[in-house]
């Protein structure tokens, strides 16, 4: 059989992918998972969005798209960026992808040489380094510790960075964490970059909409607009409108580098279906109260899902400012027996173990660069996560 590529042997699989699968297994031979282990909202897509896809079909708008994204699509992202987060981008400063990932993918592969490094704070969505690693990146993880919030100190940044640096990648609110920045914050990391004019600034803004107690969202080319012209900022609809399987991201950055990844999307997906962007921007562009509503119910969620861990031995767990994650530490289980037998060394013996035992899916801190945590959703209702934290709490007390 001829060989695969070399490259494949940098690229891991995604974690969270990996125990969808074994909870696919389980379920098919009819056991009762709990899946906590996806990113993506319960809700169902606004129905405005459906029913302008559905206009878009009957008016024929079912040919190949434009590349970059059709005209609507790319003025009501315009309009979201000026709306939301103060930023003027010009239409041929914009790109749409399929999906938030191919945004990033795209940026990577437009600029990474390599030897050229990344910098990721961690714990940090999985897909960050093993896409850094495909054109020759090597990414290069800052650790961000519960201690300080989950949160990138300046100071770690400034350490971080090299003359081989070709990015910063920012994600708040994060996931797998829900941590997020203060203006203040922002500010302080966007004094760092402005030291190093020759490294690029990424920042995943997905979850910007989910946001609890008050806390106000802002993004670093909004707090630094000298950072504007070095900045690609990444958004979507899937997490705030749940529409994850629409897959429309989109993206606002200086025009060279938007017309170079544009050229890398050109060879490989070409444009967004005319459907889905169409769906997109109704979602953009209509009534924004469920986005509150909705985030409404994701800390209601939040509130329950942190004090039943918190309730369960050997677990420690954080009240995260947004996105839809909490990331406990299982350190009081590190070292002990499940009721099945199985020896917790690892928090990815946690997670497996937790799985089989009792049917609840999370996924190890491992994958996102942080020991010993797990990742869990609680994009999901409350009787489920209700049932899912009970269970942990019942494995929790049988370890011996």
């Amino acid at each position: 059989m001829p060989a695969l590529a070399d490259r494949l042997k940098e690229v891991q699989v995604s974690a969270s992918v990996v125990m969808g699968v074994k909870s696919r297994e389980l379920a098919a031979r009819g056991i009762p998972v709990i899946a906590l282990n996806a990113g993506e909202p319960d809700f169902p897509t606004p129905p405005h969005a459906i029913e302008a896809a559905h206009q878009a079909a009957l008016r024929g708008e079912t040919k190949y798209p434009p590349q970059d994204g059709t005209p609507a699509l790319k003025a009501a992202v315009q309009r979201k960026f000026k709306r939301d987060n103060g930023l003027d981008y010009a239409l041929d400063e914009i790109i749409i992808g399929n999906g938030g990932k191919q945004v990033i993918f795209n940026a990577l592969m437009a600029t990474v040489n390599p030897g050229d490094e990344v910098v990721i704070p961690s714990p940090y969505w999985v897909s960050y380094a093993e896409m850094a690693k495909v054109p020759g990146g090597r990414p290069v993880p800052v650790p961000c510790p519960q201690n300080n919030g989950f949160k990138l100190r300046p100071e770690d940044l400034e350490a971080a960075i090299t003359p081989r640096t070709k990015w910063v990648i920012l994600n708040f609110p994060n996931n797998p964490t829900g941590a997020a920045c203060t203006r203040e914050e922002m500010r302080a990391l966007a004094e760092v970059l402005l030291r190093h004019p020759e490294v690029w600034v990424m920042t995943d803004d997905m979850y910007e909409h989910l946001i609890y107690d008050g806390f106000e969202f802002c993004t670093i080319a909004q707090v630094e607009p000298a950072l504007k012209e070095r900045t690609l900022t990444v958004n979507g609809v899937s997490k705030t409108y749940a529409m994850t399987g629409w897959r429309v991201g989109f993206g606002g950055g200086p025009r060279a580098l938007i017309k170079g990844m544009n050229n890398m999307q050109g060879q490989v997906t070409s444009g967004v279906s005319g459907i889905c962007q169409a769906a997109a921007a109704a979602a953009l562009d209509g009534p924004q109260d469920l986005v509150a509503e909705r985030a409404a119910e994701y800390r209601a969620r939040r509130d329950m899902v942190v004090a039943m861990l918190n309730e369960a031995p050997g677990i420690t767990c954080h009240k995260p400012q947004g996105a839809f994650y909490v990331f406990p530490s299982i350190a009081g289980c590190i070292g002990r027996t499940s009721r099945g037998g199985r020896r917790i060394e690892t928090d990815t013996d946690f997670a497996l173990a937790l799985l089989e035992e009792k049917h609840v899916a999370v996924v190890q801190g491992a994958a996102y660069g942080m020991s010993p945590y797990v990742r869990i959703s609680y994009a999901a209702d409350m009787a489920t996560l209700r049932e899912a934290c009970a269970r942990i709490q019942e494995f929790c007390r049988e370890l011996s």
